[in-house]
């Protein structure tokens, strides 16, 4: 299950999100972000992760995507490092370019 509250103020719109970025909460997530943007004008969005209890790869996915349309997050100890390891993540990925190794991730 996943909750995503709105928080809005003059200079800014938050999105509390708490429960598990699992699909297919994923797509309500980027769904939430999308409608959070659509007057927000030269306000920042703000994504709150510190409510978050599990993340699986599409989680991951969709906060890669929010990560490169700079959209700022509010998170704890856990989550920021989930941040940390997406951003270096990202970081190869031009490089690698479709070449990643098979036994680089796993599932499970």
């Amino acid at each position: 299950m996943l909750k995503i509250s709105v928080a809005i103020d003059t200079r800014r719109r938050r999105l509390i999100v708490e429960g598990k970025l699992v699909a297919p909460w994923t797509t309500e997530l980027m769904t939430a972000c999308e409608a959070a943007r659509t007057d927000l004008h030269d306000g920042e969005l703000v994504v709150d992760l510190r409510g978050v209890t599990a993340i699986s790869p599409e989680g991951e996915s969709v906060l890669l995507q929010l990560m490169n349309e700079k959209v700022q997050f509010q998170c704890g100890v856990y989550m920021k490092e989930v941040l940390r390891q997406l951003a270096r993540k990202n970081q190869r990925r031009p490089q690698d370019a479709g070449n990643e190794a098979p036994d680089g991730d796993s599932d499970g």
